[in-house]
């Protein structure tokens, strides 16, 4: 007997597509539609998180059994299980963008486990109604990406969607990785995302934008009371008030998070924003190497840099602020959609202010310590610093008798290094000063600084050199590379090739810098 069972709640309570015919078009006055995976023709489990599998109720053994590789490859489905995707809406690089949809995401059902729900998903099951121009298939490179930094980003403390499975489907797609005019077959693939929902930003947008309120008014209300029940016995008003300060809270945390790890999603569109405050949706992400508040990994957001790293959390609050234009369409108080803004404002600047003390080794953050950190950034940009490494060796310093050459490992250019002393000099005494006024217990103050500052994150090149690999049939470096991200915190010598900067050659290679939004 199985420990988990499938309910399905969001089509079962909410409006479905009467139409089943599985071709792009618009679907109006309904949130889902029923969609059958395409089968493959010789699916194989290559990766698997077994953290996962357990909080499902899945043994691992269970998990590679033909049923479940069936269901997890789209030829098949469990007892319980009803595939559908979603109907939503978005903001795509500031312009609306009318309907989008699950164009290569089918959801095969909602799993119940010791009273926790987890949505299914499959990226890259094939086609749906919202699929547009697109096949809804997926690569391997891209559901190496998603897998590896789903679960990635969830052992380094930051909210995320997770990765239950990757499943290769013996298959051969054509993509053009830039856009460019050049495509090329590569092996398919297919991710099972796991969350306790996916609804997003958009999915409110779009009946907004079409006047379906109605519908509206249904999604808002199911949404709470499935998602966020611990609100279902406030008044109505009250709820709502409630709920989406709740979701500017979640969501100036997880800007905090993202900025903690150096982590850039680089599609920020209000329809890869979760209502949970989970990261969601990796295409073209990245991890800062050498500093740079400017830099993105998404070869589309190379020219106007609107979702580079140092404007997230200001995206974050510009998407919430098109997520309460929506909502504003049927709630007659406006003043409590401004409120929940405001709170988002004043969460983002105590979490934010709290983070950098810890990641500086400070007892505690003052309004001053403000113009020492942009002084700090701004010397590592210009100094070409390394983030990860810097604020992890920053705990071996000793406040007492600083040493530059502690920071060494961190600067990519020894000549910058040099150049730039004299201000490293003046920065160190600064903060020196700074941290002795209200010092820690020196063990202490490492170990806050580095349960802070990973030493291993997933870097752009790492990924990479998984997925060449695996693309040849060798999946041992992805598998060593996933242990690795399981304990982001934990120096061993065995793998201290994962906590080196990045390599010359990949400054400029296909995967390791710069990425299209079909990676």
């Amino acid at each position: 007997m199985t420990a988990y069972y499938f309910d399905n709640r969001f089509i079962n309570e909410l409006p479905g597509d009467p139409l089943t015919l599985n071709q792009p078009r618009q679907v109006l006055g309904a949130l889902w539609s029923t969609v059958t995976p395409q089968p493959v023709c010789s699916p194989q489990l290559i990766a698997y998180s077994a953290e996962l599998a357990e909080l499902l109720g899945i043994s691992t053994d269970r998990l590679m059994q033909p049923d479940w590789l069936g269901a997890l490859s789209g030829n098949a489905l469990l007892t319980g299980m009803t595939p559908f995707a979603t109907c939503y809406g978005g903001h795509q690089f500031g312009q609306w963008a009318g309907q989008l949809g699950d164009g290569r995401a089918i959801s095969l059902g909602e799993l119940i486990h010791h009273d926790q729900r987890w949505e299914l998903q499959l990226k890259g099951a094939g086609k749906t109604p919202y699929s547009r121009r697109g096949d809804g298939k997926a690569v391997l490179r891209s559901s190496i990406r998603e897998f590896l930094c789903s679960e990635a980003m969830f052992h380094l403390g930051v909210p995320t969607t997770r990765a239950l499975s990757l499943v290769l489907t013996g298959e051969q797609i054509w993509r053009d990785m830039f856009y460019d005019g050049h495509p090329q077959q590569e092996p398919g693939a297919i991710v099972c995302r796991v969350a306790p929902s996916f609804i997003r930003f958009g999915h409110f947008q779009l009946p907004a934008m079409r006047g379906e309120l109605a519908l509206l008014n249904q999604l808002i209300d199911f949404t709470i009371d499935r998602d966020f029940p611990h609100l279902s016995a406030s008044p109505a008003e009250q709820r709502r008030m409630q709920w989406f300060r709740e979701i500017c809270t979640t969501t100036a945390k997880l800007m905090v998070e993202w900025t903690r790890v150096g982590f850039v999603h680089g599609v920020m569109n209000t329809d890869n924003m979760s209502i949970l405050g989970l990261t969601i949706d990796y295409g073209p992400y990245g991890w800062i190497d050498n500093f740079d508040l400017h830099w993105t990994p998404n070869t589309t957001d190379a020219e106007g840099l609107r979702y580079c790293f140092g404007r997230q959390p200001a995206i974050a609050r510009w998407n919430l602020q098109r997520l309460a234009e929506a909502l504003g369409t049927v709630i007659t108080d406006h003043s409590m959609l401004s409120d929940g803004l405001a709170q988002f404002d004043q969460t983002f600047a105590q979490a934010m202010g709290d983070m950098l003390a810890a990641k500086l080794g400070l007892t505690g953050w003052h309004e001053s310590d403000s113009s020492m950190v942009d002084q700090l950034f701004a010397l590592m940009t210009e100094s070409e610093v390394d983030m990860t490494i810097f604020f992890r060796h920053l705990a071996d310093l000793d406040v007492s008798a600083p040493d530059l050459s502690v920071l060494r490992p961190a600067f990519y250019d020894s000549v910058k290094m040099k150049h730039y002393r004299e201000r490293w000099d003046a920065w160190f005494a600064q903060y020196c000063q700074r941290v002795m006024t209200a010092p820690f217990d020196i063990e202490e103050r490492k170990a806050v600084m580095n349960r802070t500052n990973p030493c291993y994150v997933l870097r752009n090149y790492l990924a990479q050199q998984a997925i060449d690999a695996a693309t040849t049939g060798d999946y041992q470096p992805l598998q060593t590379l996933m242990q690795v991200m399981r304990e982001p915190y934990q120096e061993r010598p065995e793998w201290a090739s994962y906590a080196e900067k990045r390599p010359d050659w990949a400054k400029q290679k296909a995967g390791c810098s710069m990425l299209s939004c079909s990676s």
